[in-house]
């Protein structure tokens, strides 16, 4: 079923990575997408059967994000790609930086979502998916931070799709695990000299690095949430993978303190 929740589609942090190749997976379908980006110039492409339209917008700005809606005749889905990763050791983070990392990664969503929702309530159908990722799922050691603004965001989805059911509204979570994109590059890691931590957080964030260099392409996720988009009754949260379906299901069942060892011998 294409299109089933109309043909507008706003997507952020479209400039790179899994947003770029959603926007650009999209609109090759036919779909008309709004990409937006702190960074993206600003034009119109012609891709396919849809077209993008890029405009620069930032999550966190509410008075950018007022000036898209403006130019926006209908909107029908709205994909969640903006966003950034912190890493270092739980005690050792800088507040002003952790909050930043919820600001972008949780609050964005929100303040797009309160802007743009009656939107989306005009139409009979419509659909928000969020990038999460694995670590939403499963607390990564140096990245507690991230994973925080994830497990934030998977709480805030869940609530969000159960209060507009009855107007039409889907959400899905997508959780991509290791994925090779520039989010690696620009990973900002707070390590302070002289931290009884160093060691420990070195050699983790090198393992986060090598497993994402070497990580599945960012068009997986652009097919996963193409393939949500297409399904009237699409689920709450899907896994990017076959591998990361199954580790969700054995972490299920395994007894919590199991998983916190095979965590902390992976990192």
């Amino acid at each position: 079923m294409r299109n089933i929740y109309g043909s507008n589609v706003l997507v952020t942090g479209a400039s790179s990575g899994i947003g770029r190749e959603i926007s650009t997976l999209f609109a090759s379908e036919g779909y008309n997408v709004f990409a937006t980006s702190r960074h993206i110039e600003e034009k119109e492409e012609v891709l396919g059967k849809g077209r993008i339209i890029s405009y620069r917008a930032d999550v966190t700005d509410p008075d950018s994000l007022l000036k898209l809606r403006e130019k926006m005749e209908s909107l029908s889905i709205i994909i969640h790609a903006a966003g950034f990763g912190i890493a270092g050791s739980a005690e050792d983070m800088e507040i002003d930086l952790a909050r930043k990392q919820l600001d972008v990664n949780y609050f964005g969503p929100m303040t797009v979502n309160k802007i743009f929702l009656p939107m989306l309530r005009e139409n009979e159908r419509s659909l928000i998916i969020f990038i999460s990722s694995i670590a939403g799922r499963v607390p990564i050691p140096f990245q507690s931070h991230y994973s925080s603004s994830k497990y934030a965001l998977e709480a805030y989805s869940e609530a969000l799709g159960m209060e507009g059911r009855k107007y039409g509204l889907r959400t899905v979570l997508l959780e991509p695990g290791d994925t090779k994109t520039d989010f690696t590059a620009r990973r900002k890691t707070f390590i302070p000299e002289g931290s009884i931590y160093k060691e420990d957080a070195i050699r983790a964030i090198r393992k986060m690095e090598k497993d994402e260099e070497n990580g599945k392409s960012p068009l997986t996720v652009a097919k996963a949430a193409l393939k949500v988009a297409e399904r009237k009754n699409p689920p709450v949260r899907k896994p990017i993978g076959i591998e990361y379906s199954a580790l969700m299901l054995l972490l299920r069942i395994l007894p919590q303190n199991l998983v916190e060892k095979i965590l902390m011998r992976l990192y």
